[in-house]
């Protein structure tokens, strides 16, 4: 895993020629509060990534499924009580998201040396950065400042993540609400360059669909029956499942997507052009998925005096 650590530092890293300064959160907002943030994410990033190369996917979907519920708040980071329900046991996170310890780790010791200073939302977004450059994928300017909501809503998080069921036509609309065009779409889709999915999300893909290389299916169907084995895991990227490549696109060319909504990207559709681009151009890919992820990370921040500085990832202060 020397590998890992040494692409945090020298691989594939394209920095977003975005400004510093993005609105009310800005890149240097620790700078004088907590000046050893981010080395201290990124160390604990390397480490957790190097121990399990499938947590840089995870780190990166937690990102994902916090921004796309009322924005990028740390809502998902919420655990449900007696008397609240939160995001984590909504359909699309239930038994699938995973990397809250590791959050939970990084908050311990950024508490330690700056207490009540570093929002969980932050934490969230820079380990999110920082599990893509360790697999060899992109960097971005992370700008901070946000606060962490005081509730989480799990009728939005059925609602408001896609589904791995969806067809081109819904995928468009989904991202489209949270502003994000067609191409932004496959853009952060190629974040399936890495991870790992259940076979109950693949299995009606590999067994009844059409639109798929048929030893791809077959393999597919030796690892998840029909019936059963709901949690038997596949990689999103038979390729290289652990490098942030372009692998995912030339998979969706070979028809070997492993969910139904990867292969609705390349299905002659709008999304084909951008696939087939991205496919054969890495330096596109990567600026691309680094302008789509700053964009995707500042979708509606609480700020200012909103929301709160939890000490807990996991739970509202009291």
């Amino acid at each position: 895993m020397d590998s890992i650590r040494r692409n945090l530092w020298c691989l594939f890293v394209f920095v977003s020629l975005i400004p510093f300064n993005f609105g009310s959160l800005s890149a240097n907002f620790y700078e004088s509060s907590c000046p050893k943030l981010l080395s201290t994410v990124r160390r604990e990033v390397v480490k957790a990534v190097a121990k399990e190369y499938r947590m840089g996917a995870s780190l990166l979907r937690l990102h994902f499924h916090d921004c796309f519920v009322n924005g990028c708040d740390a809502s998902v980071l919420l655990d449900d009580t007696s008397n609240f329900t939160g995001e984590k046991t909504a359909i699309p996170n239930k038994d699938s998201l995973r990397g809250f310890e590791v959050i939970d780790g990084i908050k311990t010791l950024v508490e330690a040396s700056c207490p009540s200073v570093v929002s969980c939302a932050d934490i969230l977004s820079i380990a999110a950065r920082d599990s893509v450059v360790a697999l060899g994928g992109p960097s971005w300017v992370v700008a901070l400042g946000r606060r962490d909501a005081t509730t989480a809503s799990f009728d939005r998080a059925n609602n408001d993540l896609p589904s791995p069921f969806l067809d081109l036509p819904d995928l468009v609309s989904a991202f489209s609400n949270k502003g994000f065009d067609t191409k932004e779409l496959v853009a952060l889709s190629g974040s399936h360059t890495i991870g790992q999915a259940r076979c109950s999300m693949f299995r009606v893909r590999a067994h009844n669909e059409t639109t798929i290389d048929s030893d791809f299916a077959a393999s597919l169907r030796s690892n998840c029956p029909f019936s059963g084995d709901d949690d038997k895991l596949s990689s999103l990227d038979v390729r290289t499942p652990s490098s942030f490549d372009t692998a995912y696109f030339k998979n969706l060319i070979q028809n070997k997507g492993l969910l139904h909504s990867d292969q609705a990207l390349f299905n002659n559709g709008s999304a084909d052009s951008h696939v087939t681009s991205y496919s054969s151009n890495p330096s596109a890919f990567f600026s691309d998925f680094a302008a789509a992820m700053v964009k995707m990370s500042n979708l509606s921040p609480l700020t200012g005096t909103d929301g709160e500085i939890r000490s807990d990832c996991r739970k509202i202060n009291a």
